[in-house]
């Protein structure tokens, strides 16, 4: 029945819309017991889209003391005997979330307006003249005129650092602002009870984390590991309503509606004692349009990042291959000025820890599941496989159908028209542009297709399955076809489907380092 579907609070940052509103809650608030008693600064980072905003909003309706928000959750049963607790302070909210920091000055206008707003209640002194003078003046009058410590509260303070990467002038020019604005944290300590930043990377050499000598980033804590995010337990006891639905809808049982929504938004771990978590956008909208998307995706992917890959060449297939690793400072803190892209992909959710090496202190690093893998490849699509004018000739539609009917000879069509299209680098980035092209091709055939790049023998380069046939594809580069043949048949590529009915194509092709294109090919049937 329509009127019985229960509200899921989709992009609903508001913690007093959500609850106001009837929308289904998954309870945090045992974490903002946590963070309440204490009076360290604390940094949080996580992906967009992780419910960063809302878990803010919960804090700053926490601090005005608006307890009816709170009814039923656990938090009202750990402050029951507190007689302290829900007393009102005197809050700055700063939210970056929302602005469009490309223009002149742009930072400077929206701290200006937050500045402005809070002059209006607790007043304003014609000797304070710069930003940061005046947000001195605001926190000392709040202070005296209601005897209460400020709270601080930072939402995504570095969008207007991400939003500006490629232009180093802009980029310096925020530092510097913030440098100049967020020092008073340190300075006016004493009339500060309560500060928490949020963003999606930790910017090293942005003085908000260098003036807080105490700031606690708690990003990576096990104890704070499911601060955002939805864990199994919580799918569970909150959201299982909405899983029979939707499992029902896809002609699912219960238990397979599960094993899809946790292979596809599961997989977030933000510490490697801790269990991981869902996304909870993505998770929610699945669960709402009873529909297994890319939902993260669909609300954009970051340019910027994708010009950064393509710009040093980065080889994708390291990360499926289980060759991406960091260290702790590595994946918490993130400059500008690094070639080195890991941190920022793990910073903004495009890569997780999935083992740590003891011995050389470090993470392993990869996709966290089906949505962030395919929906990074097809990203990178646009931008490694086009020609200089930015067009792709990549029908994916049309290599699968090639498969399906075992038309090797169109499926060769259609890799050489691929290969002879596009601009290449030189010598090693010849090669990387070579390799990026069978990596991008086949996992996102992934989608549809069962696809290996390994083999039970030796290492394959892509081996596909299909319903109706199996094919094992060899690529060499200035040797042979007949000897990228040779090599499947030497390394027993084929054995382990000896009892398996299904057609096995074997392809072995050449590319041409001289003449950059598909020179050889053949298919044994």
């Amino acid at each position: 029945m329509a009127g019985d579907i229960r509200k899921l609070g989709i992009g609903i940052q508001d913690f007093k819309k959500l609850r106001e509103g009837g929308y289904v809650y998954v309870d945090k608030t045992e974490y903002l017991y946590r963070l309440v008693s204490l009076s360290t600064p604390f940094f949080l980072s996580r992906p967009r889209r992780f419910g960063k905003s809302l878990f803010l909003s919960m804090l700053r309706y926490y601090w005005e003391g608006e307890k009816g928000l709170f009814e039923g959750l656990v938090i009202e049963k750990l402050l029951a005997d507190d007689a302290h607790a829900w007393e009102q302070y005197p809050v700055f909210y700063f939210d970056f979330n929302k602005e469009n920091f490309n223009s002149p000055e742009a930072l400077e206008k929206v701290l200006n307006i937050h500045l402005s707003g809070w002059e209006e209640i607790y007043g304003s002194n014609p000797v304070e003249e710069t930003l940061s003078q005046r947000f001195c003046g605001v926190i000392q009058r709040a202070y005296e005129q209601t005897g209460k410590r400020c709270v601080i509260l930072v939402d995504e303070y570095d969008k207007p650092l991400l939003e500006v990467m490629t232009d180093e002038d802009k980029t310096e020019h925020n530092r510097q602002v913030f440098k100049g604005f967020f020092s008073v944290l340190k300075s006016y300590d004493s009339y500060i009870q309560f500060v928490f930043i949020t963003g999606v990377t930790k910017f090293s050499k942005v003085s908000i984390f260098s003036d807080l000598n105490n700031l606690r980033d708690i990003s990576i804590s096990a104890e704070y590991a499911g601060i955002c995010g939805i864990t199994e337990a919580e799918l569970h006891n909150d959201l299982m309503e909405e899983v029979r639905e939707c499992g029902k809808e896809n002609g699912m049982s219960e238990t397979e509606c599960l094993e899809v929504l946790k292979r596809t938004y599961d997989g977030y771990r933000f510490n490697i004692r801790a269990e991981g978590v869902y996304n909870p956008f993505s998770l929610l909208t699945a669960l709402a349009d009873r529909n297994f998307g890319y939902h993260w995706f669909e609300t954009g992917t970051p340019t910027f990042l994708v010009k950064q890959l393509k710009k040093i060449n980065f080889d994708p297939s390291q990360i499926t291959d289980g060759r991406i690793y960091a260290t702790d400072e590595d994946i918490k803190d993130y400059r500008t000025e690094n070639p080195d892209p890991v941190p920022l992909l793990y910073q903004t959710g495009y890569l997780t820890i999935k083992a740590y090496d003891e011995e050389f202190k470090s993470y392993q690093l990869g996709y966290p599941n089906d949505e962030v893998k395919y929906g990074f490849i097809r990203s990178l699509a646009p931008v490694y496989l086009s020609d200089g004018a930015g067009e792709s000739p990549l029908g994916l539609e049309r290599f699968l159908m090639d498969m399906r009917n075992a038309d090797t000879d169109s499926l060769r069509d259609r890799f050489i028209q691929l290969y002879a299209s596009l601009p290449y680098g030189e010598g090693d980035y010849l090669e990387r542009d070579f390799q990026n092209v069978i990596y991008i091709v086949f996992m996102l055939m992934g989608q549809r297709v069962y696809t290996e790049i390994h083999s039970a023998k030796g290492r394959a380069d892509v081996v596909v399955e299909l319903k109706n046939n199996i094919y094992i594809f060899e690529f060499k580069r200035d040797k042979s076809a007949k000897e990228a043949l040779a090599q499947i048949e030497e390394m027993g590529y084929a054995d382990r489907y000896a009892a398996d009915p299904r057609p096995l194509i074997k392809i072995g092709a050449n590319f041409d380092s001289d003449k950059r294109a598909l020179t050889e090919w053949e298919a044994v049937h």
